[in-house]
Protein backbone atom coordinates (compact mmCIF):
# COMPACT_ATOMS: atom_id res chain seq x y z
CA UNK A 1 0.00 0.00 0.00
CA UNK A 2 1.42 3.38 -1.00
CA UNK A 3 1.04 5.83 1.90
CA UNK A 4 2.25 8.89 -0.02
CA UNK A 5 -0.98 8.96 -1.98
CA UNK A 6 -3.00 9.02 1.23
CA UNK A 7 -1.00 11.95 2.66
CA UNK A 8 -2.08 14.25 -0.15
CA UNK A 9 -5.63 13.06 -0.79
CA UNK A 10 -8.77 14.43 0.70
CA UNK A 11 -10.95 11.68 2.03
CA UNK A 12 -14.72 11.83 1.94
CA UNK A 13 -16.85 9.96 4.49
CA UNK A 14 -19.83 9.94 2.21
CA UNK A 15 -20.36 11.68 -1.10
CA UNK A 16 -21.84 15.13 -0.55
CA UNK A 17 -21.19 15.13 3.19
CA UNK A 18 -18.28 16.33 5.28
CA UNK A 19 -14.79 16.61 3.70
CA UNK A 20 -11.94 15.65 5.98
CA UNK A 21 -8.21 16.29 5.46
CA UNK A 22 -5.88 13.45 6.31
CA UNK A 23 -2.59 15.41 6.28
CA UNK A 24 -0.97 18.16 8.34
CA UNK A 25 0.92 19.93 5.57
CA UNK A 26 1.03 23.73 5.31
CA UNK A 27 -1.22 25.28 2.71
CA UNK A 28 0.61 26.22 -0.48
CA UNK A 29 0.04 29.97 0.08
CA UNK A 30 2.26 29.99 3.19
CA UNK A 31 5.08 28.11 1.54
CA UNK A 32 4.97 30.41 -1.49
CA UNK A 33 5.07 33.51 0.70
CA UNK A 34 8.14 32.16 2.51
CA UNK A 35 9.77 31.56 -0.84
CA UNK A 36 8.81 35.04 -1.99
CA UNK A 37 10.28 36.54 1.21
CA UNK A 38 13.53 34.66 0.62
CA UNK A 39 13.69 35.83 -2.99
CA UNK A 40 12.95 39.43 -1.96
CA UNK A 41 15.71 39.35 0.67
CA UNK A 42 18.15 37.80 -1.80
CA UNK A 43 17.35 40.46 -4.43
CA UNK A 44 17.85 43.23 -1.87
CA UNK A 45 21.27 41.83 -0.95
CA UNK A 46 22.30 41.50 -4.60
CA UNK A 47 21.00 45.01 -5.31
CA UNK A 48 23.01 46.43 -2.39
CA UNK A 49 26.21 44.72 -3.53
CA UNK A 50 25.74 45.84 -7.14
CA UNK A 51 25.05 49.42 -6.10
CA UNK A 52 28.18 49.47 -3.92
CA UNK A 53 30.17 48.10 -6.83
CA UNK A 54 28.71 50.76 -9.15
CA UNK A 55 29.58 53.50 -6.65
CA UNK A 56 33.16 52.26 -6.29
CA UNK A 57 33.83 51.73 -9.98
CA UNK A 58 32.13 55.03 -10.81
CA UNK A 59 34.37 56.96 -8.41
CA UNK A 60 37.50 55.26 -9.77
CA UNK A 61 36.54 56.03 -13.37
CA UNK A 62 35.71 59.67 -12.55
CA UNK A 63 39.11 60.08 -10.86
CA UNK A 64 40.83 58.56 -13.89
CA UNK A 65 38.91 60.90 -16.19
CA UNK A 66 39.85 63.94 -14.12
CA UNK A 67 43.48 62.82 -14.19
CA UNK A 68 43.40 62.50 -17.97
CA UNK A 69 41.65 65.83 -18.40
CA UNK A 70 43.94 67.83 -16.10
CA UNK A 71 47.22 65.95 -16.51
CA UNK A 72 48.87 68.71 -18.55
CA UNK A 73 48.59 70.96 -15.47
CA UNK A 74 50.26 68.37 -13.22
CA UNK A 75 54.03 68.29 -12.90
CA UNK A 76 54.77 64.55 -13.23
CA UNK A 77 57.48 62.61 -15.07
CA UNK A 78 54.85 60.74 -17.06
CA UNK A 79 54.11 63.96 -18.99
CA UNK A 80 57.73 64.08 -20.20
CA UNK A 81 57.56 60.56 -21.63
CA UNK A 82 54.07 60.92 -23.12
CA UNK A 83 53.10 64.56 -23.64
CA UNK A 84 49.37 65.34 -23.23
CA UNK A 85 47.26 66.00 -26.31
CA UNK A 86 43.60 66.54 -27.25
CA UNK A 87 42.90 62.81 -27.17
CA UNK A 88 43.61 62.77 -23.44
CA UNK A 89 41.04 65.51 -22.87
CA UNK A 90 38.49 63.66 -25.00
CA UNK A 91 39.07 60.42 -23.08
CA UNK A 92 38.92 62.34 -19.81
CA UNK A 93 35.49 63.71 -20.66
CA UNK A 94 34.28 60.25 -21.71
CA UNK A 95 35.58 58.69 -18.49
CA UNK A 96 33.93 61.35 -16.33
CA UNK A 97 30.60 60.93 -18.15
CA UNK A 98 30.72 57.14 -17.84
CA UNK A 99 31.74 57.33 -14.18
CA UNK A 100 28.85 59.67 -13.39
CA UNK A 101 26.48 57.30 -15.19
CA UNK A 102 27.78 54.38 -13.07
CA UNK A 103 27.25 56.37 -9.88
CA UNK A 104 23.73 57.27 -11.02
CA UNK A 105 22.97 53.62 -11.80
CA UNK A 106 24.11 52.66 -8.31
CA UNK A 107 21.84 55.34 -6.88
CA UNK A 108 18.75 54.21 -8.86
CA UNK A 109 19.20 50.44 -8.22
CA UNK A 110 17.06 49.37 -11.20
CA UNK A 111 18.68 45.95 -11.52
CA UNK A 112 15.64 43.62 -11.54
CA UNK A 113 13.03 45.76 -13.31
Amino acid sequence: MDFDIYLHLIACNNIGKEIQKIHNLLPPENSMSMFDEYEKKKRQQVSLMRSLMDYGIGVIIVVMGLFLFFRNQLDIDFNDLYPPNKGDKFLGVLFVAYGIWRIYRGYKKNYFR
